[in-house]
């Protein structure tokens, strides 16, 4: 099963979650089928884990990215481009925002309501059961809530996105699978897509996993492991 998103897709989900990630790899997969991707880096809070740390690699696969401005690029300062109202009214293909984590995160896409409006927008919420507060179904309902008080927009879809980094099993991932599915029933929301190590997507399929899979290949670096070649 393919991931076929297009148009304005948002993604979210509480600190730890992996959205960052999820957002990076989707941007690298659709771009490989061979659409056009834009990708604005809206984490204004967070200092690690955000897009722009593999700006270089998405810039040299044709991926256009939407930074604060340079000076400001490794500040932890609450600096919005104007070029993401840009491309609100005009969209590439499919343009991916990745949001700050949890209810604090996410308050920027307020600012950005009134460009909303009238426009089809993708929410998704990034769902990894090994973070604290969305270990069972009430956690991730309770971040979904605090998330569209704080953005407000509507949360439309599910990410299942299990994973203990290097140590992450087939099991870790059915377990994550089975959780983003109780909340799917839970909510009436759609999941849009589970995430897995490209070496663990034989043993899903085996399971009868029934939603499409996205490769993950890391390309965030934890900030004790970087080095001076890391992206600047």
């Amino acid at each position: 099963m393919d991931i076929n998103l297009k148009g304005v897709v948002v993604i979210v989900g509480n600190y730890g979650s992996g959205k960052t990630e999820v957002a990076v790899n989707l941007g690298i997969k659709r771009k490989q089928d061979g659409i056009d991707v834009l990708l604005a880096d809206l984490d204004l809070v967070n200092p690690y884990f955000r897009t722009r740390e593999a700006r270089s690699y998405l810039s040299a696969m044709g991926i256009e990215i939407i930074l604060p401005p340079r000076k400001y690029l490794h500040a932890d300062l609450p600096i919005l481009s104007p070029k993401v109202g840009g491309l609100i009214r005009n969209p590439a293909t499919l343009s991916i925002l990745d949001a700050g984590g949890d209810g604090v995160g996410t308050t920027v896409l307020a600012a950005l309501a009134d460009m909303f409006k009238n426009r089809p927008v993708e929410m998704l919420q990034v769902i990894n059961p090994f973070r604290p507060f969305t270990a069972d179904v009430n956690g991730c309902l309770v971040m979904r809530d605090r998330i569209e008080a704080a953005s407000r927009l509507k949360v439309t879809g599910l990410i299942g996105n299990a994973h203990l980094l290097e140590d992450t099993t087939a099991e870790d991932v059915l377990q994550g699978y089975k959780l983003v599915g109780e909340v799917s029933a839970a909510s009436s929301l759609p999941v849009a897509f589970i995430t897995a190590a490209t070496g663990l997507i034989k043993d899903l399929r085996a399971a009868e996993v029934t939603c499409p899979i996205l490769p993950i290949e890391r390309q965030m670096t934890m900030p004790w492991m970087k080095t001076g070649t890391l992206d600047r």
